[in-house]
């Protein structure tokens, strides 16, 4: 890792803390700019974009961190489901402490505003889950697999934001129930091809759409 990202790492954990009570906000930015001894001119090096710059740096830091505890576990006896399942659950434990961020983050990239950026964080996510659970696709299928555990992510995103079940067991339960979904999907996402989706009336109502997902957590908020 470049000392760069090292530092962009660095303040965007220092930000974290403060999340909780000014949101993703410059009073943020300042603030756990303060707590790492970095001024003004460093911190608009550091994320030019400002807050959303430092809401994109978290959502890489976890999708780093999903896939190197992945490289540490042997995944070679699981299936491509369990591998999959994995990721998502992996991505929001190492989340857990940061609930508050994420909830803060969620809304912030629910806004119109930020529908580019939300949309290439979802991918950025989805894609770095398939690429840990060994996806070796590069037809129709491609889109397809992410297509599907976008909607799968936000969904399971939103429930865990909401769970107050022991060691968010409820999530678990949830998350396994929309992958078998999914996976019910022409018969499994592996062998899902166009003209296949096509003819599949109805395919979409099996997993949420990340739309309701944005304007739900609007109304939460």
């Amino acid at each position: 890792m470049d000392e760069r990202m090292v530092l962009r790492d660095r303040l965007m954990l220092a930000v974290l803390p403060h999340v909780a009570f000014d949101g993703w906000s410059a009073a943020a930015l300042r603030q756990g700019a303060a707590d790492v001894d970095m001024g003004a001119a460093q911190l608009a090096a550091l994320f030019p974009g400002g807050v959303a710059d430092v809401v994109a740096q978290f959502s890489d830091w976890a999708d780093r961190a999903m896939l190197a505890q992945l490289a540490g576990r042997d995944l070679s006896t699981m299936k491509v489901r369990a591998r999959v399942t994995l990721a998502v659950r992996v991505r929001l434990e190492l989340l857990a402490p940061w609930a508050e961020a994420v909830q803060r983050a969620s809304s912030f990239l629910a806004l119109p505003t930020h529908a580019g950026l939300a949309a290439r964080l979802l991918y950025r996510t989805v894609d770095a889950a398939w690429y840990a659970a060994g996806d070796q696709a590069t037809d129709f299928n491609y889109y397809t697999k992410r297509a599907l555990l976008a909607a799968v992510q936000t969904a399971t995103v939103l429930y865990w934001l909401s769970d107050r079940s022991p060691d968010h067991a409820d999530t678990w339960a949830f998350l396994d129930r929309r992958i078998e979904n999914v996976m019910a999907v022409g018969k499994g996402i592996a062998t899902l091809s166009l003209p296949k989706l096509s003819s599949l009336k109805g395919w979409g109502g099996l997993v949420p759409s990340p739309l309701r997902f944005s304007r739900h957590l609007r109304q939460r908020v």
